[in-house]
């Protein structure tokens, strides 16, 4: 039944992808056909459309370099592709309000195949440099301070400071270079304790290996420790090879586990819900992980993907932390993932919990964010 479900999402996957490209192609056709041989358009077209699957087609640690190639291509294609399908649907809106209420000037009609491509380089440029504006605010990563009362009169300590943060996806987009600035700003914040709330590999784990980046882990200095959970990317690339490879640098992974920090606050680490999606393993209820935490103590939860919250309000968790959403990561995505999460981003209080979906620090797909930041997340939390 499982992998019924997953044939059916990766077709429908595929059917949509195959759409928005035919439709960009189209419409770049109409525009260039008069300018560029069909073989040499249609040639790069398919080049550019099949590239990120094609990166997915090229095993061993031999032919790294050629997926990595594929990779860089096929990631920025699908940035470009989404500028390209919002940019043309917005044109296509304005050409069907020409039909009902004429506004195009007489040059554009006068000479339609020229203004097709003045459109065309036009949308071009400004998809360039959307493009490019992404990819740097994609590597600008922020610090977001947060101050947090939790006041339990059972915690030894009176305060902790805590770094979070989620979507890491290592891999060949994600390298060395950007995980090495995020561990430098996380040691810089001194953190007490440092939780990552899921998605620190991207989905093969094999260019993680090859790189060896998990090493680099060994490298946060943190009084506690560094905690983590799984995310759905995890298990997509195979959660308990993860799991494992990364644990080997002291990264602690709480699946369905409580740990009590120094007598002072419980640290309650949720698989990630697609492990019942990939596996044969149901997670733990909040409640069924609750009896392993005493509530006179501050409990703070991680949970990859932000979904039903009145869960864990229902069970009195003082905090939860997630991820997950990238908030969109491209404009205008973060409409639709305000639609689906009740908090896409950002801190929300609800009854006596308080919850901060974070927008991640690394990327999916293209290295590119537009309306939606980078971040690392700095709480401060006071304990009495």
């Amino acid at each position: 039944m499982k992998k019924l479900q997953f044939i059916i999402f990766v077709t429908i996957i595929l059917i949509v992808y195959s759409s928005v490209n035919f439709y960009i192609f189209i419409r770049g056709h109409q525009a260039i056909s008069e300018f560029v041989p069909d073989s040499i358009y249609c040639s790069f077209f398919a080049f550019l459309s099949v590239s990120y699957i094609l990166s997915r087609c090229f095993p061993g640690r031999s032919l790294f370099f050629f997926r990595k190639i594929f990779a860089w291509i096929g990631s920025y294609w699908l940035g470009f592709m989404s500028c390209f399908f919002f940019i043309l649907l917005f044109i296509d809106l304005l050409r069907l309000i020409n039909v009902v209420f004429p506004f195009y000037p007489a040059f554009m009609i006068e000479h339609y195949q020229q203004a097709k491509l003045y459109t065309l380089i036009s949308v071009l440029g400004f998809s360039f440099l959307i493009i490019i504006a992404g990819t740097i605010n994609a590597f600008v990563i922020r610090i977001k301070k947060i101050q947090i009362q939790i006041p339990k009169k059972s915690a030894k300590l009176d305060h902790i400071n805590i770094v979070a943060l989620s979507d890491l996806h290592l891999g060949i987009i994600m390298n060395r270079i950007q995980l090495k600035r995020v561990i430098k700003k996380i040691n810089a914040l001194q953190p007490d304790i440092v939780l990552i709330a899921g998605d620190i590999i991207d989905e093969s784990l094999a260019p993680v290996i090859w790189k060896d980046l998990g090493k680099m882990f060994l490298e946060i200095k943190s009084r506690y420790g560094v905690y983590a959970v799984t995310g759905n990317h995890e298990f997509i690339g195979g959660a308990e090879s993860a799991v494992e490879y990364i644990s080997r640098y002291g990264v602690k992974f709480l699946r369905d586990e409580v740990v009590l920090i120094d007598n002072s606050l419980y640290i309650i680490g949720r698989e990630d819900r697609d492990v019942n999606r990939f596996t044969k393993i149901r997670r733990k209820q909040i409640s069924e992980l609750m009896i392993s935490a005493d509530s006179s103590f501050p409990t703070i939860l991680l949970d990859h993907q932000p979904f039903d919250l009145n869960e864990t309000v229902k069970n009195r968790i003082d905090l939860q932390i997630s991820g997950h959403t990238h908030h969109g990561q491209m404009f205008p995505f973060n409409l639709i993932t305000k639609k689906i999460f009740e908090v896409s981003k950002g801190y929300k209080k609800i009854g006596d919990t308080q919850f901060y979906v974070s927008s991640g620090v690394g990327t999916w797909g293209p290295p590119v964010r537009i309306g939606s930041k980078a971040e690392i997340l700095h709480f401060q939390v006071s304990l009495k």
